[in-house]
């Protein structure tokens, strides 16, 4: 990456004005966000109550905010502050808000697992990327179908390409080219990581199956 692009990057913030303002506006607009505001709060309550992702801590408090942001995002993880922003203006269905969670609770189980360099190691966040893209729901048969994406071979590896490349390119200066030679790289071995699940999940009936399968992994291993 280019230095100049480096320290004129600002890591996606600007798609999250809450984060750098903290200003709360009065008036006709701020009524509104309060409205959406309580919309997101009882749909991320029912996601984290039939939500079963990380082994780790998770308090809706302190982990999660939700916010108004740019109209492209939906939700993004804050690695500074470790806390999931969920955007209150752009997320209005419960299937929606299930899939922003558990994508972005996929980045914070990689901070607290792997250590991610997110602002300053191109890979670690290529990979996160790609396992939350392949893992949330994101590429499901039912949301491609309903974006008329459909029919190609080997469809659910590109779709999970595509989104996790689009996520890089919303969040840092670089160019598609570059982007592109990134995720290739690392798209083997990060789409095969299924952690915290023990097999891709087919929907979210499933992930509480594929979460058991991970959980016990050691156990099956220990029987061979």
């Amino acid at each position: 990456m280019d230095q100049t692009e480096q320290q004129d990057d600002d890591y996606g913030y600007n798609l999250f004005p809450e984060r750098n303002s903290g200003k709360f506006q009065k008036g006709s607009i701020a009524e509104s966000l309060f409205t959406f505001n309580h919309k997101c709060q009882v749909m991320l309550q029912f996601a984290m109550e039939t939500s079963k992702l990380t082994g780790y801590a998770v308090y809706k408090d302190r982990h999660f905010s939700c916010e108004d942001c740019d109209g492209t995002v939906s939700g993004g993880f804050d690695a500074t502050s470790s806390q999931i922003v969920l955007c209150q203006n752009n997320i209005h269905q419960q299937s929606h808000m299930n899939r922003v969670v558990t994508h972005e609770l996929i980045h914070a189980f990689d901070h607290c697992r792997a250590h991610v360099d997110w602002f300053n190691n191109f890979k670690h966040l290529a990979c996160s990327e790609i396992r939350a893209a392949n893992l949330s729901g994101d590429c499901s048969f039912h949301n491609e179908v309903s974006r008329f994406n459909f029919g190609l071979k080997k469809h659910h590896q590109e779709c999970v390409r595509g989104r996790a490349l689009r996520s890089i390119l919303a969040v840092r200066k670089v160019s598609r080219e570059e982007a592109e030679k990134v995720v290739n790289e690392v798209f083997d071995t990060c789409f095969n990581d299924h952690a915290p699940f023990g097999r891709i999940p087919h929907d979210k009936k499933d992930a509480k199956f594929a979460y058991r399968d991970f959980e016990n992994r050691d156990r099956y291993y220990a029987n061979l």
